[in-house]
């Protein structure tokens, strides 16, 4: 497979296993997440809840793109990348899957809602940590900041915008529909008897629709998880986009180069003078590698990894210039830089893709495991944040704010925790119902505290881990 020696396909293939293996937890310990509320509220037979999200969860991974999951693969400095000692990449895959997985094992097994998301990113950016401290790494490089940052924030303000969001939706419902009507919402369910058909649409509606835009959000994690396996142990295969023509750059490049040449470099931030200055030998090297083509107009094979290097760079080093002050680019510039580096059409649609056997290997793994393991968590979900049941009015206000806050989400190319969104919209329901005295202060305060440890912990595992297997391997 792929002309490698036994020992790397061996490796390669342990370490899709273990991507696929994560994407299965994450399915069983995001279930929870989308089903609880159908289940606690009667609207569906636990089997048929389960079994429905996971079809949803693989639909939503098909159809979602791939937008969350190059943002996954981008957290990490480009030099980490394009490491040519294939095992070295192998020791980066084993020790952030597996951080991720043993974390995600343990807050399973006591039933506390903690965040595949913030668990695969805090193990990327330890394994970039981790990297930083190597003698080999001369330019510093430790993590993506500027990508982390803005992952950060997206995590953070999720789950609190889930809370209020939630708060607001149950005051317009109590201020807005008949009191007949608000009677019904705001009762707790009958022991075993279905509710209204009306309202066992809505919350029929509102689990489908979280469970699809999991799985177009958790799922892209996965893909960007497969993605940086192949980059790393087979890049002369996935490296940049096989089945493009590397002429397709030209235009790009042109653009680009029109674009520096209208910058007047003296009144750049020093910092930008000296990335500029790489633009220029990386575009000249990238011309160089791309018309160093076979005859069905592929790059080379041997090309491949440093033409992904070339592309990363550029994009990188050309946002941050076009961002100085003393570039004076007209919004027309502008505009045909940010074309001439997008992933629709310009240098970025030859690094940004996976291939659709990767995207269906991680929709089949999310969706197993969502039809397993639901049952710890989906407790803690519908008994014990709050002191009473779950109303209808509830159970829909919090799995709708969730839905809407994971669509935009990746609508906006941002990975968010699932898991934290929802729960802070189920308390919010429940300090929306009775006050901030509903919640019951332990299981929040554990929701609380796998929060607060799962970035520091899944980073040191996954440090740690790195550093182990680069000296085994």
């Amino acid at each position: 497979m792929f002309g490698l020696e036994t020992d790397v396909f061996i490796l390669l293939f342990i370490s899709l296993f273990a991507a696929c293996a994560f994407e299965f937890v994450n399915g069983f310990h995001d279930t929870a997440n989308a089903v609880a509320t159908v289940i606690y509220t009667n609207s569906l037979k636990p089997t048929v809840a389960v079994v429905w999200s996971g079809i949803c969860n693989f639909a939503g991974v098909l159809l979602g793109g791939i937008g969350v999951a190059m943002g996954i693969v981008n957290l990490l400095p480009v030099e980490l990348l394009v490491d040519q000692n294939v095992y070295h990449s192998v020791a980066m895959v084993l020790a952030l899957l597996l951080s991720a997985i043993i974390w995600n094992l343990g807050t399973w097994y006591f039933g506390l809602p903690s965040s595949s998301s913030h668990t695969l990113i805090g193990s990327i950016l330890g394994v970039g940590l981790a990297f930083s401290t190597l003698p080999e790494n001369t330019q510093g490089a430790a993590v993506n900041w500027e990508k982390a940052i803005e992952t950060g924030y997206a995590l953070l303000l999720s789950p609190l915008l889930g809370f209020s969001l939630v708060i607001v939706i149950m005051f317009t419902i109590r201020r807005s529909v008949p009191e007949t009507t608000k009677a019904q919402l705001f009762k707790e369910p009958k022991k075993n008897a279905p509710p209204p058909s009306w309202i066992r649409g809505i919350l029929i509606a509102t689990c489908s629709l979280v469970s699809f835009f999991h799985g177009s959000n958790d799922g892209q994690k996965g893909v960007g998880l497969i993605m940086l396996i192949l980059i790393g142990i087979v890049p002369f295969q996935f490296a940049i986009k096989p089945d493009l023509d590397p002429r397709l750059m030209a235009p790009n490049i042109t653009a680009i180069e029109q674009t520096i040449a209208a910058l007047d470099s003296n009144q750049l931030a020093p910092v930008n003078r000296a990335r500029l200055a790489r633009t220029r030998t990386e575009l000249a090297e990238l011309k160089t590698l791309a018309t160093t083509s076979q005859s069905d107009n592929n790059v080379l094979k041997t090309n491949r990894l440093d033409v992904r290097k070339d592309l990363l760079l550029i994009n990188s080093n050309m946002n941050k210039i076009a961002q100085d002050e003393g570039a004076n680019l007209s919004t027309n510039q502008l505009a045909t830089l940010k074309s001439s580096l997008s992933e629709e059409t310009g240098l970025r649609r030859f690094t940004d893709y996976a291939p659709f056997w990767v995207i269906l290997m991680i929709a089949l793994s999310l969706g197993l495991g969502t039809m397993i393991g639901w049952r710890r968590i989906v407790v803690t979900v519908g008994e014990k944040i709050g002191k009473q049941h779950l109303t209808y009015a509830q159970g829909a206000s919090a799995e709708l704010t969730a839905a809407t806050m994971i669509g935009v989400a990746s609508w906006l190319k941002l990975p968010v925790s699932t898991t934290h969104v929802l729960s802070s919209g189920i308390a919010g329901s429940m300090v929306a119902n009775k006050g901030i005295k509903n919640l019951q202060a332990g299981t929040v305060r554990n929701i609380a505290l796998a929060w607060v440890l799962t970035l520091p912990v899944s980073m040191l595992l996954s440090f740690t881990l790195y550093i182990f297997f680069r000296w085994l391997l």
